[in-house]
């Protein structure tokens, strides 16, 4: 059996004929760049998200970006974040000008660790950005306490996580800003790049859409020095499609951890994931953790499960940051999970058959 890691196929197949009939829509109107088909679908993601607003733009990593531009952090500033998570969170705070600073995350929910961020604050600090990875939100309460303590403000990357909640509340709604990436493999994915902004305060809201369109409010007149990260036509129509369906596929997403949970409990090699008691977890990746990750990955890739690794290299070791001369060691958790986790199969058309045989094969791998 063949057990793809991801299926857009399948996804697609599934909303074919909504999905035909709004990208003929933008045809028909010639509505590319911007415009009423991306206004339409911001209307509908901002209550989706519990907040005021939504700004679509060209990328999660341009969300992160304009949030930090808008919030005036720059050159000399520091923004707290966590070293294990996809490199276009610290590249937002780089392109900025100014500095990444990391903590270590907790080793239960893979997020940062609000015990650790007090002795990383400095004069300098300006910012966290605590990354809801894999599809958990990070324990949010702490994380604010401390940043309104010390005047901070905090932007979510909420990149991997549409939907998901904290006691209710939904990705993107706590912080100052939340940040969404469209990628297609997300859990809400356009047919191509895609994200947004997020958020409660009409300032930001108005800043952050001059940003995205080069500074204006009015065409040819520039307020800011901005950038082109405008969303396009076809991807704002076809994110509202989606968007409708993105309820219905988490619950399969969940499902099916659940099914993984039940059919893995009780192996002493493998360490599953773990939902917060604060969260409801959307599973946009489900990860686990084993010794021999190497082994048991080409094992599973020989029985035909395709499997990834979120992320293999965390990021204070990436050579793109070996300038900040960081050395193995300085952040444990991470690097220790960076080295054991295996992203396996998860999309809401996954069905039983197909994770009962990756059980199966993962089982008797570890078993034997």
């Amino acid at each position: 059996m063949q057990v793809p890691f991801l299926d857009l196929k399948a996804q697609y197949l599934s909303i074919k004929d909504e999905i035909d009939a709004a990208i003929q829509n933008v045809l028909n109107d010639t509505a590319f760049a911007g415009g009423p088909y991306v206004a339409a679908f911001e209307k509908d993601f901002a209550p989706f998200c519990q907040t005021q607003y939504a700004i679509g733009v060209n990328s999660g990593t341009s969300a992160l970006w304009l949030s930090l531009i808008a919030l005036g952090i720059g050159p000399g500033d520091e923004v707290i974040t966590v070293p294990n998570t996809f490199i276009a969170t610290a590249e937002a705070i780089s392109y900025c000008g100014a500095t990444p600073v990391f903590v270590d995350i907790d080793e239960k929910t893979y997020n940062m660790n609000p015990a650790l961020i007090e002795a990383a604050i400095t004069s300098k600090t300006k910012a966290i950005i605590p990354v809801h990875l894999f599809g958990q939100m990070a324990d949010m309460d702490p994380i604010m306490d401390i940043a309104r303590a010390h005047q901070l403000y905090v932007i979510e990357d909420a990149c991997q996580a549409h939907g998901a909640e904290y006691k209710g509340r939904r990705a993107g709604s706590i912080g100052d800003t939340g940040c969404f990436s469209f990628y297609p493999g997300k859990n809400l994915g356009a047919y191509g790049e895609g994200g947004a902004v997020v958020t409660n305060n009409p300032e930001l809201d108005q800043k952050i859409r001059m940003l995205r369109d080069h500074g204006q409010s009015k065409k040819y007149y520039h307020t800011y020095i901005g950038w082109n990260c405008r969303l396009e036509g076809m991807q704002g129509a076809i994110l509202k499609v989606k968007l409708k369906h993105l309820p219905e596929w988490n619950a399969a997403r969940r499902k099916n951890a659940q099914l993984y949970h039940q059919l893995l409990q009780g192996i002493s090699q493998i360490i599953l994931p773990q939902e917060a008691d604060y969260a409801a977890h959307v599973y946009h990746v489900y990860a686990i953790r084993v010794k021999n990750r190497d082994a048991v990955i080409k094992s599973l890739g020989e029985n035909g499960v395709n499997c990834g690794i979120h992320y293999p290299v965390p990021v204070h070791l990436q050579a793109a940051y070996r300038f900040m001369n960081f050395k193995p060691g300085q952040f444990p958790v991470a690097e220790k999970c960076a080295e054991e986790y295996i992203s396996l199969p998860m999309f809401a058309e996954l069905n039983e058959t197909q994770i009962s045989y990756c059980t199966q094969v993962l089982k008797k791998f570890i078993e034997t």
